[in-house]
């Protein structure tokens, strides 16, 4: 949000209408009051349940009681700062250690990105910025976040002699196997566990940072050098123009 934003004190007179039950849960974790409630008002009219902490031991007794789908976390807080706190959150091997979290951020400097990218944040949003990207960004690590999982009954596509076996990740022409990475593999289940569906790029990128979208284009021309005769005319991978990738199957 921007200075101005955050110089209006929010009216609390003000109604904030109730999310859903099940509306993706937020724990906002910052020092500043000011920034803290205009958050909770602003998501809470987007439809997402919101808590509040002021620091690191707050945040810690909120894990403790409730589930959360993202953190909003601040770096720069008294005491354990955020990027700290985050460390420690990753070292949990319950479910605590594994939420998302978006880290927010007056420092722009690339180091800062890539110390928290190391301990496992998932994306970053600069101060100040504007509640339309918030949104945004949120919205797409909650996408990632939770792939929707291959449905149980297909367990083997067969596509221009080709056969992939979802389960054991093999993928077969006639008696060869044909060799994948661990990438090619886990884009080639999702789209094999929805044929002719569009899988879309945020989907097939899996966790993590944002800018491994960037590479899936590049992953799925790999592919198709393998599974296509002629790969600048695919017939079995095939675009879908600003949504994504599918995958067409032997009938």
């Amino acid at each position: 949000m921007t200075d101005s934003d955050v110089e209006r004190e929010p009216d609390p007179q003000a109604e904030t209408p109730i999310p859903a039950d099940d509306a993706a849960h937020l724990l906002i974790v910052d020092d500043d009051r000011r920034i803290r409630v205009l958050l909770q008002r602003y998501l809470s009219q987007e439809g997402y349940r919101v808590t509040l902490a002021g620091n690191a031991e707050e945040a810690t007794a909120a894990l403790k009681n409730f589930s959360f789908d993202l953190l909003v976390l601040d770096v720069m807080m008294p005491g354990e700062s955020g990027l700290d706190f985050a460390a420690r959150l990753r070292t949990d091997h319950s479910d605590r250690g594994r939420v998302p979290i978006l880290m927010l951020t007056a420092k722009a400097e690339t180091g800062d990105r890539i110390a928290g990218f190391e301990t496992g944040v998932d994306d970053f949003l600069a101060k100040p910025f504007e509640p339309r990207e918030l949104l945004l960004r949120i919205a797409s690590i909650l996408r990632r976040a939770q792939p929707p999982a291959p449905p149980t009954q297909i367990t083997h596509v067969h596509f221009g002699g080709f056969v992939f076996d979802l389960h054991r990740g093999d993928l077969r022409r006639g008696e060869e196997i044909v060799r994948l990475t661990e990438r090619e593999r886990d884009m080639l289940r999702l789209l094999a566990a929805r044929p002719g569906e569009t899988v879309s790029r945020e989907m097939l990128a899996g966790p993590g940072v944002a800018g491994n979208e960037r590479t899936v284009d590049v992953q799925v021309n790999r592919l198709r050098h393998k599974i296509e005769r002629d790969p600048a005319n695919p017939l079995h991978l095939q675009t879908v123009r600003g949504a994504g990738y599918r995958l067409l199957i032997d009938r």
